[in-house]
């Protein structure tokens, strides 16, 4: 087993990293993901490649997670099984890389049953960081009252949420032929945290951290609009939509600078920033550009930056990451 946890001990941590296995890919080509969300291929992954681009872009820690399009291909007995494998490879590569790499586990929503049984091994068992929650599983947006029973129990463990889009059932009218991830991922995290904060789950479940990705995607931008409609149809003495929004935290994978984070940093304080790479679905030298933007470009204080910043904040969600000897498991007891 490598001991690459020395040396790293100061660096960024990355929020938004995702992991494949052959498995999954034979899988998800199997259920028709052969191009993904219209990308024109699959990444390769390996945890060493991805140690080996950490290392050249100074980020200590990456939290792994399964991006689009998820686990669940429209059977429930499958789901589970996949959700369980792929949960189990990525608890590996964070036994096997000491200190590099942490773990939001995958859910085979919709099937409320597999994933309150997936997130009991996933945190009691593997402890696990997180969850990863798609924005819909298969229609089904995240406001859903269906999915009360997980909301609940992620708030009984006062878990962390990294929410991540994926295409919308009717990606094929909107899309407009392009791949998915261009403007659709973007409206669809818009999508699902309008929903989540109409339907009340920010309000009722306060102890479940969400991470919203993207630069919070559209929200910096319309959620004035949002809190609006608010006011105009619905019950003028409930919570505001921007005071909701501010409670969240948002990773800066994509396009973070010259405008997007400048609109955020707008809507939300900078306690509450996070960063992201999105390696591997961000190619490698891309990713390494990204991290190097934080680092060259001055903080949003003179006397911060970037790293200090995104990793204080870090720090805040995963307690363990200040304390490696201290037990995984402990924040969830």
């Amino acid at each position: 087993m490598p001991n690459d946890n020395a040396a790293h001990s100061i660096g960024f941590i990355d929020v938004h990293a995702h992991y494949l296995t052959d498995s999954y890919l034979r899988r998800a080509r199997a259920a028709g993901h052969e191009l993904p969300d219209g990308m024109p291929e699959w990444p390769t992954w390996s945890a060493e490649a991805h140690v080996a681009v950490m290392d050249r872009s100074g980020i200590a820690t990456a939290m792994l997670s399964l991006s689009s399009p998820g686990v669940h291909f429209g059977d429930d007995r499958q789901a589970r099984a996949l959700a369980r494998e792929i949960n189990e490879e990525g608890a590996q590569a964070v036994r096997d890389h000491p200190g590099r790499f942490g773990l939001f586990a995958s859910l085979p929503l919709p099937d409320i049953d597999g994933s309150l049984t997936e997130l009991a091994h996933a945190f009691d068992v593997l402890h696990a960081d997180g969850v990863i929650l798609m924005t819909n599983a298969h229609g089904v947006y995240l406001g859903d009252s269906r999915l009360e029973p997980v909301f609940a129990e992620l708030d009984r463990r006062n878990a962390t949420v990294l929410l991540h889009p994926t295409s919308p059932v009717c990606w094929e009218h909107t899309a407009l032929g392009r791949p998915r991830p261009m403007l659709e991922f973007l409206f669809d995290t818009t999508r699902t945290v309008t929903d989540l904060v109409w339907a009340g789950i920010v309000e009722r479940y306060p102890r479940v951290r969400f991470i919203v990705p993207h630069c919070g995607a559209a929200l910096p931008v319309i959620a004035d609009r949002v809190n609006g409609f608010r006011l105009l149809l619905g019950d003028p003495t409930s919570p505001d939509v921007v005071d909701q929004l501010r409670s969240l935290y948002y990773d800066t994978a994509g396009t973070a600078f010259p405008r997007h984070l400048e609109a955020l940093l707008r809507l939300v304080d900078p306690s509450q920033l996070l960063y992201g790479s999105d390696y591997p679905w961000t190619p490698a030298p891309i990713a390494e550009l990204h991290t190097a933007a934080f680092t060259a470009i001055p903080g949003p204080s003179p006397a911060q930056s970037w790293l200090n910043l995104t990793t204080t904040n870090a720090s805040r969600l995963f307690p363990r990451l200040a304390n490696p000897e201290s037990p995984r498991a402990e924040r969830f007891s």
